[in-house]
């Protein structure tokens, strides 16, 4: 007997896309750490400034390395300028709400993200929705809600954190179409550069020079927002993108898991609870449906 070979290939791209989603974002949660730390010290949107142009340091020689002078994807030009738009306008909104918010609050409205993202993906890109996808999300947002048990009233700040969410699952749409036709590599020497650009003015305002300790961190901030950029990238080669929004909710594992090995913040029993619904959720995005068994002539 022979299995179907596209079944085969398929099931197994999405298992790969989700395991290096899952990885991608848990790196964020290292940059988000580092951030904070650097926070008590810099403005945050300095930091954001700065987190681009040590990126576009690390991926620009790469590019060069490995294209020339190509260096900036030639497909999908429209795609990608949206996707690096979007990225700094989630970027952006979210900074600007948690100085207006509590982040717990922030989050939870950020959180909007993949709900958005899979009914993009359905009307754009015309994924179809399956019950894995379904049951990931729903226990996905179930657990972000109950880790998190957010307020009800509505501020500024949280219109704010929403049109993060927003943002960030149009860039979701955006970098599954772009990275359809584009090489990694060159996709983000596009966001990096372009991004840098975009944030010339906000790192102008707010400038601050670091201070010479803090130039490795800094450094490390832009390896580390490379890899989970690569990572995400190649994910979105592989897998649809309303496979991976649900993967968004795991950040609040590596959030937890960062604040309580570098910030002594302890977890409760209503964290532990939600982290268990979004881990639940993860593995029913890799419970994909054994391929058909053709009989061999």
């Amino acid at each position: 007997m022979a299995t179907s070979i596209a079944a085969t290939h398929s099931t197994s791209d999405t298992t790969k896309g989700i395991v290096l989603m899952i990885v991608g974002v848990l790196t964020v949660q290292l940059v988000d750490g580092l951030a904070k730390h650097l926070s008590a010290t810099y403005s945050p949107l300095f930091i954001s400034s700065a987190r681009y142009a040590m990126a576009s340091l690390i991926v620009l020689p790469i590019a060069f390395a490995m294209h020339g002078r190509k260096i900036f994807p030639a497909e999908q030009i429209g795609a990608n300028v949206l996707r690096t738009v979007f990225i700094i306008g989630a970027m952006t909104f979210y900074f600007l709400a948690i100085a207006r918010i509590p982040l717990a609050t922030a989050i939870s409205a950020y959180f909007v993200a993949p709900i958005v993202a899979v009914i993009l993906s359905m009307l754009i890109l015309k994924e179809r929705m399956t019950a894995p996808k379904g049951i990931a999300l729903v226990l996905g947002f179930a657990g972000s809600m109950v880790i998190l048990r957010p307020g009800g009233a509505m501020e500024p700040g949280i219109l704010l954190a929403l049109g993060s969410g927003v943002f960030f699952a149009c860039y979701m749409i955006a970098s599954r179409r772009a990275a359809q036709g584009s090489e990694v590599i060159k996709m983000l020497a596009f966001q990096c550069v372009i991004g840098t650009a975009l944030l010339v003015p906000q790192a102008i305002v707010f400038w601050q020079t670091p201070a010479l300790a803090d130039l490795p961190l800094f450094f490390l901030i832009g390896v580390l927002s490379t890899v989970s950029h690569m990572l995400t990238l190649y994910a979105f080669r592989l897998a649809d993108a309303s496979t991976l929004a649900p993967l968004i909710y795991v950040e609040l594992l590596g959030a937890a898991l960062i604040g309580y090995l570098f910030f002594g913040d302890i977890p409760g029993l209503t964290t532990i609870l939600g982290a268990a619904l979004i881990v639940i959720g993860g593995l029913a995005l890799l419970q994909r449906r054994r391929a058909p068994i053709v009989p061999a002539v």
